[in-house]
This record gives C-alpha cells, sequence and structure tokens, in this order.
C-alpha cells in the first residue's frame, strides 16, 4: 500500500470532490474533507472510514483567510501533517456580461481563486517542511471561454497560470503542482446549468454526449483517476500542467 500521506479536498462533500476524496482514501491517503457546512461532509467521510479509512469532515468558507488557517491546523491536529492539497471547492454564478452583477464576479473570484491561494499558501508550510508535496487544482475547460460564465472562465483560467507559477515556486522543495480541466461531467453543479437553460437534466446530459468525441458525458470518477495519478509518488517528475479530461481533445 502507499506510504499514508494527509490529503485535503475542499468542496469534498459532493460531485467531484468526494469522488477525489475517497479515491485519494483508496490510495491510502487520510481525508480531510473540507466544504463550506461540516454537516455536509458526513457521508463523504461515512464512506471513506466505513470501507477501513482514515478521514474527518471540517466547515469552512476557503475564501476567509481566518478559516482556512483554522481548517489546516485542525487537519495537522487530528490526522497529521497535510502535504496533499486538492483546491475543487467552487460556485457557480453565470449570466451574460451585461447582467451580471458585482457579486456574482466577487463570489465567483473569491470562492475559486482566493480560496486556492489561501489554502495553497497555508498548506505550502507542511509541504515545504516535510520536502513533499502535491497540489492539484480543478480548473475547466470553460478556461477557454464560455458564453455566460465571464467570471467562471477568468478563474478557471487563472487557477491554470497559478497552477504553473506553485510549480516554479515550489519545485525545490519537491512539491509538485498541477490542474485537472474537466469537461461536461454529470454533477449536481450541472443540474443548476439545466434548470437555468430551463431543459430537463437528462436531455442535456444527453444533448451534451453528442458533441463529445467519446460519446459519453464524463463522471466524477474520471476526474477522481486523474488527481489519483497526479498526487501519486509516480508523478514526481511531472509539474506546472493542465489536463484536460474531457472526452476529447481541448487545448
Amino acid at each position: 500500500m502507499t506510504e499514508e500521506r494527509v490529503a485535503i479536498v475542499t468542496g469534498g462533500a459532493r460531485g467531484i470532490g468526494a469522488a477525489i476524496a475517497k479515491r485519494l482514501a483508496a490510495q491510502g491517503r487520510a481525508v480531510a474533507v473540507i466544504d463550506l457546512e461540516e454537516a455536509a461532509t458526513v457521508a463523504t467521510v461515512a464512506a471513506i472510514t466505513d470501507a477501513g479509512g482514515r478521514a474527518i469532515g471540517i466547515g469552512a468558507d476557503v475564501s476567509r483567510t481566518e478559516d482556512v488557517e483554522a481548517a489546516v491546523a485542525t487537519v495537522a491536529e487530528r490526522l497529521g501533517a497535510p502535504t496533499i492539497l486538492v483546491n475543487n471547492a467552487g460556485i457557480l454564478r453565470d449570466n451574460l456580461i451585461f447582467r451580471m452583477t458585482d457579486d456574482d464576479w466577487d463570489a465567483v473570484v473569491a470562492v475559486h481563486l482566493r480560496g486556492a491561494f489561501l489554502m495553497s499558501r497555508a498548506v505550502q508550510r507542511h509541504q515545504v517542511e516535510a520536502g513533499w508535496g502535491r497540489v492539484v487544482s480543478l480548473s475547466s475547460t470553460s478556461a477557454l471561454g464560455n458564453r455566460g460564465q465571464a467570471n467562471y472562465a477568468a478563474v478557471k483560467a487563472g487557477l491554470q497560470g497559478f497552477t504553473k507559477t506553485l510549480a516554479i515556486e515550489l519545485g525545490r522543495y519537491h512539491v509538485t503542482a498541477n490542474a485537472i480541466a474537466p469537461g461536461f461531467i454529470a454533477t449536481d453543479m450541472l443540474r443548476q446549468t439545466a434548470e437555468r437553460m430551463k431543459v430537463s437534466y437528462e436531455d442535456f446530459l444527453a444533448g451534451a454526449a453528442k458533441e463529445i468525441p467519446v460519446a459519453r458525458v464524463g463522471q466524477p470518477e474520471d476526474v477522481a483517476e486523474a488527481a489519483a495519478f497526479f498526487t501519486s509518488d509516480a508523478a514526481s517528475f511531472v509539474s506546472g500542467q493542465v489536463l484536460y479530461v474531457a472526452g476529447g481533445p481541448k487545448a
């Protein structure tokens, strides 16, 4: 079994985050599942512990410095020093640019970009001290541009630049940083998009599958497998990369 290391997965209560948390636990990692409300993490934590793994749930707003510092300190105290970080927390506030409010913009920037910055800054202290670390941030194919998502596209593109910079700065400490850019993944977040577009979720998925070269939509587990590789010892010479998990070429 892979040596146990401590991983943090933000936005780990459901969807892609939950799938990643469970996959890392299956690799032998102890996992801290962070989400806005601790109660939301119960199911993911239970799935891990019922399978014989170690996991805890923590409620924290990743856009708030004090929440992040307290959460990381709690992880270090209860599980051990975290050396794996998956920046997955995210929200949607979609709208066309002329309808997008200041709050729509600021909220998305705060959770995705500020959150990844605050979490990475807090965790890198433990990684540098350990002389080993992995940072994986969730970008998106929307980084290439997507109608109605000026805010989301901007932060997902920003996370790619952030990732490449972390790779440069932290590489000397044997810390790698990579990004995963999922395409169309069947999650509850996409249910919100379907509702906004006034189409059924099933029709939304079926329509998307027709445009994907492999002729199916993605599942959270597809993204989790990429995260499992990036956080493994086998990926020690892979850093600063963006992997599009989208069923076909995207960039």
